[in-house]
């Protein structure tokens, strides 16, 4: 392949998934690489759930990161399914989320204060997919651009969700959001170094 070809393959791949195994290439198989690609999105969000790291001032897991990743790696459609796939998972019984089971499984884990939260992981992939689908994720700005506007989507949904629980005279932004600030600073600043150099090195 030419450069001239590659470039303009990398320019016509809406996202890594279809750069890497292109719907053309998968033929009739395009139901499995999806398939398999679902299954080991909502595996990576079990992971990245599970794995806290030491962070100030809170510990910070790689949740995050992981959803706008799917998103922003597998497009809207994929991403999103990859989401609720987890969020299916979770709704069974399985303990797939952070502090299960001894915070509680299923529905009813589903249902507490984090519930806003998982609602705003569906809707932030489908953000960073279609963000994706337009080249946001092939440079360093637009890539921080596409997660800041996943991060708001998750905090709008849960923060809306956990004031509506304890009720709006607590001190929600403490509680749900302020700690949790740095870690995601950093969770921005790791996917803006990664994304678009995995879009340069297969360019």
């Amino acid at each position: 392949m030419t450069t001239a070809n590659a470039d303009q393959s990398l320019n016509m791949a809406s996202t890594l998934l279809e750069q890497v195994l292109p719907a053309q290439q998968a033929g009739k198989a395009t139901w499995l690489r999806n398939t398999l690609a679902v299954i080991a999105g909502s595996m990576l969000l079990t992971l990245s759930a599970k794995a806290a790291i030491p962070f100030f001032p809170v510990p910070m897991t790689l949740q995050t990161l992981v959803v706008l990743a799917l998103g922003m790696a597998l497009g809207p459609r994929l991403g999103a399914a990859a989401v609720i796939t987890y969020l299916a998972q979770g709704a069974i019984g399985l303990p797939v989320f952070a502090g299960t089971p001894e915070k509680g499984i299923g529905l009813a884990y589903m249902l507490g204060t984090t519930g806003g939260y998982l609602v705003g992981f569906v809707l932030a992939a489908l953000a960073t997919g279609v963000l994706a689908e337009r080249q946001w994720d092939r440079s360093v700005l637009t890539t921080i651009a596409a997660m800041v506007i996943g991060n708001i989507i998750i905090y709008a949904c849960g923060l809306a969700w956990l004031g509506t629980i304890v009720g709006w005279d607590k001190p929600v932004l403490a509680w749900g959001m302020t700690p949790f600030l740095l870690g995601d600073l950093a969770k921005v600043l790791i996917a803006a170094a990664v994304l678009p150099t995995i879009w340069k090195m297969l360019k």
